[in-house]
């Protein structure tokens, strides 16, 4: 042992020793003078002395040890630190949500991959990571920045694009941060080729998953650069913008630079949250053929880190999660909603095609073709049923007569045959050409209530704000464009036309032929008939044709994303 160390360590004991026997000293005497006046006081004074005195050692052997504890026990106590109460309950009762709503789904797969999310948002919540995600073009810097932050190479770095093909984690613990940071590198976006759009679509999506993002650029901010950053303010994520490889330009270029970019983000990030730094220095000549490379220059980046995290950490983690388990709850309902169109245009397809077999081969008195309400009245019912509204077939009749109402007053139907005849014509130019048309046109009308009815039970039981008759123009016109039109009178042609052909062919009208569906309940069809034939028949000058005036519905909105 060195003579220094040695003498250090024999001062230290003489010094504590030395102490130890002036304190007993001390003791003894204040309990020599109390017991002169009372035995009884003196014991408890020397009692409490000693009480204090081992306090205070039992504090300062706590906080030594604290002082010396591992990171990782460190880290599992931070870990444990609650989420702001009530956005943690909320997001806590979406996944509860979510979880019953994957009880409808009937897709396994669809089910288990909502499940797998769902545990790993639970475990997010529980570890209780801040999820930090390095977001932007490739080449702009992102691994170099992580590796810059870690102190040590994590990844490959190159100045082609394509080095990440995929999201990497690495985890990270700052001074003065409660919680460990879990930081990604994400492959860069804008890349060319079918990979690169395969690795942009996955480097959006964990940016959507972020708690922080730290958007690198290594310029002024171009438009394909500027709307995905956009875009994510916009579901609530918060960025710093980072101007990377800011040695190679002059200080007052950065500096113009920094101004730039400021001004171009000032609707969705603040001032100093955009910052310039150089993760990864150009070398340095420092003499003919010995060339030196400069440390990093992340010093901003980590202080502006170390300020928002401490801040806002808490709020920012607890914002994603309760952003995420929204989205999972609203992907969930979007499962559910194609998984019942797809049902209800099953009754749909199975319902036009037995109105068109009503209509052309049994002997019903049809005065117009109001007459596909009867069938509608059932549709309605079976529809309801997929939605979760149990209706009655009084209810259902109600709502079919009010649709045959609308229909004939916007002149729908005129519209529909008119419509069919001229299709139909380029296709048929056979004797019963009169008698398809019926039929066709009594699917058509099916297909455009049946259309109709979806959206009354996706607004539960609500036609919106501007009615029934808003709703019915809007199929009515959205059923008229070509592609299917064309596709629609094929397959009335295999499902109605020839069958109709062959059973106008035959002696006996005695069997429906096999391509035709049985029409159920027939003789309540017919009575039904009657009276929607007698409540819904209009004056001749209701059936003017409306439908050319209509205007084509607003181009639908596409998400940024």
């Amino acid at each position: 042992m060195p003579l220094p160390r040695l003498l250090t360590i024999v001062l230290a004991v003489s010094f504590i020793l030395g102490m130890v026997i002036w304190l007993i000293d001390a003791i003894l005497r204040l309990y020599s003078q109390v017991a002169w006046t009372s035995p009884f006081l003196a014991n408890i004074v020397i009692l409490l002395v000693i009480g204090v005195l081992a306090l205070l050692i039992a504090t300062f052997f706590y906080y030594f040890n604290l002082a010396n504890q591992p990171k990782d026990t460190a880290a599992k106590k931070r870990r444990r630190i609650k989420l702001p109460e009530q956005k943690n309950e909320t997001a806590a009762a979406n996944l509860q949500a979510v979880r019953r709503q994957m009880q409808q789904i009937q897709d396994q797969v669809a089910q288990k991959a909502l499940l797998e999310k769902t545990r790993l948002i639970e475990a997010q919540l529980q570890r209780g990571n801040l999820n930090l995600v390095v977001f932007g073009t490739g080449a702009a810097g992102k691994t170099s920045l992580v590796n810059a932050l870690l102190g040590q190479i994590q990844g490959e770095v190159a100045p082609t694009m394509g080095t990440t093909i995929a999201g990497e984690k690495y985890y990270l613990y700052l001074d003065g941060v409660s919680r460990d940071l879990e930081i990604t590198d994400t492959p860069g976006i804008l890349e060319a080729g079918v990979r690169g759009t395969e690795r942009e679509t996955a480097a959006r999506q964990l940016a959507t998953e972020a708690d922080l993002l730290l958007f690198v650029v290594d310029n002024d901010l171009r438009q394909s650069e500027y709307e995905p950053l956009r875009a994510l303010a916009k579901i609530g994520k918060r960025s710093l913008l980072i101007l990377n490889k800011a040695d190679l330009y002059p200080p007052d270029e950065v500096e113009i630079l920094l101004q730039t970019l400021r001004q171009r983000v000032k609707a969705f990030i603040p001032p100093e949250d955009v910052l310039a730094i150089a993760a990864r220095p150009q070398d340095v000549a420092i003499q003919p053929g010995l060339l030196m490379r400069p440390e990093p220059e992340i010093e901003p980046l980590v202080k502006r880190l170390v300020a928002v995290l401490r801040s806002d950490g808490d709020d920012l983690m607890a914002d994603n999660i309760l952003l995420q388990s929204q989205r999972l709850g609203e992907e969930a309902r979007q499962i559910i909603e194609q998984q019942r169109q797809r049902e209800a245009m099953k009754i749909i397809d199975r319902y036009q095609w037995i109105g068109a077999g009503a209509i052309a081969v049994t002997p019903l008195p049809v005065i117009d073709l109001l007459a596909t309400t009867a069938i509608n009245a059932q549709m309605v019912v079976e529809i309801g049923r997929v939605y979760g509204c149990e209706i009655d077939g009084d209810r259902g009749k109600e709502l079919a007569i009010s649709l045959g109402k609308t229909f004939v007053g916007l002149g729908i139907v005129k519209g529909a045959v008119e419509l069919m005849a001229q299709a139909m014509q380029l296709q048929l130019t056979t004797y019963i050409i009169g008698k398809a048309i019926q039929g066709v046109t009594a699917a058509y009308l099916t297909r455009i209530a049946g259309k109709s009815f979806i959206q009354y039970f996706r607004q539960d039981q609500d036609w919106g704000d501007g009615g029934v008759a808003q709703v019915v123009e809007q199929q009515f016109q959205l059923s008229r464009k070509d592609e299917f039109i064309q596709a629609f009178v094929k397959q009335a042609i295999a499902k109605v036309v020839e069958p109709l052909e062959d059973f106008w062919g035959k002696e006996t009208v005695e069997n429906t032929p096999e391509q035709l569906e049985p029409l159920p309940e027939l003789e309540n069809l017919i009575t039904l008939e009657e009276e929607l034939i007698e409540a819904t028949l209009p004056e001749p000058e209701v059936y003017q044709s409306r439908y050319a005036d209509w205007h084509s519905p607003p181009p639908q909105r596409q998400d940024d994303w």
